[in-house]
């Protein structure tokens, strides 16, 4: 008897189709977080990219990023084995977007963008030439070593994905209000590119603690 088989590469195809006819069929959900356990990042690449990446403190010591005394992030994980004690979500893979309780991958893709003294996390499709601004963050230097910091716009937050009662290794940039609203309110005014905010300064743990990730509460 022949034996047919699918490639390795059709295989991955097929689950990457899977997991993306799930998300548009609204199988997953989400639940909140603790968002002082979470810190967003924009990581320096090369002489001007950047790479967006979320850490996420699972148990008290030690720590998995502190803040520098020049305003930047130090990725503390970098230097011990953080098995078990640290998250980290480094790509599509392990965060998205997820708007009116609508799983919005792979519509929507992050990005991140300099603008001036401003590292700015834009959420973009092919389809909608609006961005919408999802947070925000102030580059004091450019340091290889030294991570930008990246405050999330009011009525965003972090949420574990869930798939029935059980939580994944994904995280999502929520924001409860419908897609169509938020797009009317970045575009207003006839500008596709969201206006940037003066940044606040964020209250902080004191001493070598985890950073912790401002989130103001959406009030229509």
């Amino acid at each position: 008897m022949q034996r047919s088989y699918l490639p390795w590469v059709g295989l991955a195809l097929l689950a990457a189709g899977l997991v993306s006819s799930q998300a548009d069929a609204g199988v997953f959900r989400s639940k909140g977080l603790d968002q002082e356990r979470l810190v967003v990042l924009g990581q320096p690449v090369g002489r001007s990219d950047w790479k967006l990446l979320v850490l996420e403190q699972i148990t008290a010591a030690p720590k998995c990023w502190e803040q520098r005394p020049d305003g930047l992030i130090d990725p503390a994980l970098n230097r011990f084995d953080f098995t078990g004690i640290c998250s980290r979500y480094i790509d599509s893979n392990g965060y998205s977007l997820r708007v009116g309780e609508e799983d919005m991958a792979p519509r929507y893709r992050l990005r991140l963008e300099h603008q001036g003294e401003r590292l700015a996390l834009l959420a973009m499709s092919s389809s909608q030439p609006t961005e919408l601004l999802v947070g925000q963050g102030s580059v004091p230097r450019r340091d290889r070593d030294g991570f930008v910091e990246l405050k999330l716009e009011p009525g965003w937050q972090l949420e574990r994905r869930m798939y029935g009662e059980r939580s994944l290794s994904h995280v999502y940039f929520a924001n409860t209000t419908p897609m169509a609203t938020l797009i009317a309110r970045a575009s207003g005014g006839g500008q596709d590119r969201p206006p940037l905010r003066p940044l606040e300064s964020a209250p902080h743990l004191r001493g070598n603690g985890p950073i912790a990730l401002q989130v103001i509460p959406y009030r229509p």
